[in-house]
Order: C-alpha cells, then structure tokens, then sequence
C-alpha cells in the first residue's frame, strides 16, 4: 500500500540535512545512507548518494527519472546468479561430448565405401 499523499513523501532527517548542507557547500561529495526508505525529491538531482545494501554502500547518481522513487530500489540486496534449471543446461552445454558419439552421427545414413 502506498503512502498517503496527505503526508508526503517521507526522507529521513539526517540525510536531508546533509542533502542540504552539501547544496549550500557546492561540493561534489558522496552522501552515505543507511535509510532505504527514504524517497527520491527534486532536491536530490544531480548527487551522488551512497545507500547501503545489507553489505556494502552501492553509489547512487541521482537523476530525475528517479524523483518519486525510493533510494532502495536502486541497491538491490540480493544477488541473482541463475536458476536451478538453467544451471543444468549449461553443464550439459559446456561439459565435452565423448568422440564416438560425434562419429556415429557423422557416418550415419552412408552404406559401405568406396
């Protein structure tokens, strides 16, 4: 369910206070967050925000497809490799065919020789 849109958008207060000190400074520094919930405003485009994942910080540019966004959606958590099935089938695919099988099917549907 969505947040209300009589409420706002939320953005913790420690990370607009630092949004704000870094404008008014004109510096180009990274903003270290921890707060994941907290939602993309105009305020932030065109910063860099550090926003941590569980393990480590992913750096974040702030662009403006991204106003109305959370900071979370752009640090996943968990890292995809591949599906069970999919695992199977690229064993079967890199693992060497035996060279008898590969033989049988080149000779197959000649008779005799010349």
């Amino acid at each position: 369910m969505a947040r209300s849109a009589k409420k706002g958008p939320y953005v913790q207060q420690s990370l607009m206070d630092k949004v704000e000190k870094i404008k008014s400074s004109g510096k180009r520094d990274v903003i270290k967050t921890w707060s994941r919930r907290s939602m993309v405003l105009p305020e932030f485009v065109g910063l860099t925000i550090a926003v941590h994942n569980g393990k480590k910080f992913i750096s974040v540019f702030i662009t403006e497809n991204m106003v109305g966004h959370y900071l979370g959606e752009f640090s996943p958590t968990r890292t995809f490799r591949v599906h069970s099935g999919q695992r199977q089938a690229t064993a079967e695919e890199s693992s060497p065919a035996p060279a008898a099988a590969k033989t049988i099917g080149k000779t197959a549907g000649r008779t005799g020789s010349k």
